[in-house]
């Protein structure tokens, strides 16, 4: 079982920044993938960054070059820097552990942080 706790969310303007913690009951280097998605009503819950235990990081098209993803190992924590923020990034921001046991992936979420983006 993982613990994912999730922080910083907010208000804030357009074109400014929020930095999103994910904090892991666990030593994150046990699992496979840590994630943020995001979600807005009525819309599927959507990927904005993963960060692969091994492996590039990702992103999706829509917060390229404006969200950073990054972990702190020593913490169990990872991050999502959110940059050059726009109305459309307004959504509940959820963190995820994919672990693998055996051949069995087992996915973790966290209670969700709201950030609003508008002025």
């Amino acid at each position: 079982q993982v613990q994912l706790v999730e922080s910083g969310g907010g208000w804030m303007q357009p074109g400014g920044s929020l930095r999103l913690s994910c904090a892991a009951s666990t030593n994150i280097f046990s699992i496979n993938v840590m994630g943020w998605y995001r979600q807005t009503p009525g819309k599927q819950r959507e990927l904005v960054a993963a960060y692969p235990r091994w492996g590039s990081r990702i992103y999706a098209d829509s917060v390229k070059g404006r969200f950073t993803i990054s972990r702190d190992t020593a913490k169990n924590t990872v991050y999502l820097q959110m940059n050059s923020l726009k109305p459309e990034d307004t959504a509940v921001y959820y963190c995820k552990a994919e672990k693998v046991i055996d051949t069995t992936t087992y996915d973790y979420w966290g209670q969700g942080t709201a950030v609003t983006v508008s002025s």
